[in-house]
């Protein structure tokens, strides 16, 4: 498979259960993620072993902080040979201009992506921050920022994409979490997707956590989910 649409989410508190699970994948099948916890637990040793076994990186730390410090961190990440990294949108246009001059000049350049709003905010939260507008509408103001200041993407929900897709066009990389197989649990989640529904609605990446690292044969689980993708044609 020439572009993995999965990203396995290495939700682990230590590098062992990481690698563990690791082990069981092929790097052409999948790409991994890196988020906060595990990153803290084994940092950057861990993204430079999974780059040297063959894996596409998503390193998820959400950059922000004023543009000369994101900057650095941006640029150090793309030392490490990491495939996507990501900035928060609400850092401001200085800062996301800050972060895509810092990787510009690379020699593999990683993928840019901002996270927008995190799933977890409402109305509510919104209106605690002095932001105007529904959710979405806030989304897809800050997916316009981003995509103006030459970032490649954003994160977003499966509920969003079809919108993003719609106003963004093609060449937005939309990266969606929240992914659950129709047979997998629910487990925490309450609004969640298939993977063949979600790359219907304009998803290009898949972020698959529990369904996959909790699974019996993670293996097997994560081949069934390319199976699904490549049935609606997001196997390319």
């Amino acid at each position: 498979m020439k572009d993995p649409k999965v990203i396995v989410a290495l939700d682990f508190p230590s590098a062992d259960g990481a690698l563990v699970l690791v082990k069981r994948l092929q790097p052409e099948l999948c790409r991994l993620k890196v988020g906060k916890e595990l990153f803290t637990a084994a940092g950057p040793r861990l993204v430079e072993q999974l780059v040297g076994d063959g894996f596409g990186v998503f390193l998820d730390l959400k950059f922000h902080d004023i543009p000369n410090t994101v900057a650095a961190a941006c640029k150090t990440a793309a030392k490490l040979g990491v495939w996507m990294l990501n900035v928060h949108a609400l850092g401001g246009r200085a800062m996301l201009d800050a972060a895509c001059e810092a990787i510009a000049g690379t020699e593999h350049r990683p993928r840019l992506i901002a996270v927008t709003l995190l799933t977890s905010m409402g109305r509510d939260d919104l209106a605690d921050l002095g932001l105007a507008g529904e959710p979405e509408q806030v989304v897809l103001r800050l997916a316009r920022l981003a995509r103006a200041c030459g970032l490649d993407g954003v994160v977003c929900s499966a509920q969003e994409a079809a919108l993003l897709r719609r106003e963004l066009g093609h060449e937005c990389l939309l990266v969606t979490p929240g992914i659950r197989p129709a047979t997998a649990s629910r487990d925490d989640q309450v609004r969640i997707m298939t993977p063949a529904d979600a790359i219907i609605m304009g998803s290009d990446y898949l972020v698959v956590g529990r369904p996959i690292t909790q699974a019996a044969d993670p293996l097997h689980a994560l081949q069934m989910i390319n199976q699904e993708i490549s049935l609606v044609g997001g196997s390319k």
